[in-house]
């Protein structure tokens, strides 16, 4: 898979996640809440992964910025470079029991912390050790070959 490949994808899903938050069929009622600033729509996705409405929204910007990313192979690789250090941030974060709800704002605790794991090791590689796409080599070598031929 491509660096954009990545970008493009993840973008979808992302997108896609934070829309199904909003979509009360596909949020299970907690039984209890935690000590949560924002508690509006403060769920379990999928009866799996704990959200609120800022969870989502979060959702929805990193699905964009992957969309927007998805443009050009440096945009992806940045994507992923950034969506590495953040999710493997958040990832940290949700084995402290003090910022399990990122202070208050976004509950990132349970499900979230292997999920959040799983992005960033994937981010990584595609952000720091995939070489780059055959679009790419493709287009250097058709410069090289017009330059040697000029």
């Amino acid at each position: 898979m491509s660096v954009r490949l990545f970008a493009l994808i993840s973008g979808i899903v992302y997108v896609l996640v934070g829309l199904l938050g909003f979509v009360p069929t596909f949020v299970a009622s907690p039984e209890t809440t935690p000590a949560l600033a924002v508690e509006a729509g403060y769920g379990y996705l999928l009866g799996l992964f704990p959200i609120n409405v800022l969870h989502n929204i979060v959702h929805l910007a990193i699905g964009l910025w992957g969309l927007l990313a998805y443009r050009s192979y440096s945009g992806s690789r940045t994507y992923g470079k950034g969506l590495a250090i953040f999710y493997g941030l958040l990832a940290v974060m949700g084995f402290i029991p003090v910022l399990q709800t990122t202070f208050g704002l976004i509950p990132i605790f349970g499900h979230d912390i292997w999920l959040h794991a799983l992005t960033a090791l994937a981010a990584a590689y595609f952000g720091f050790a995939a070489t780059p796409d055959r679009d790419i080599n493709k287009a250097r070598e058709a410069t090289t070959a017009s330059r040697n031929r000029g």
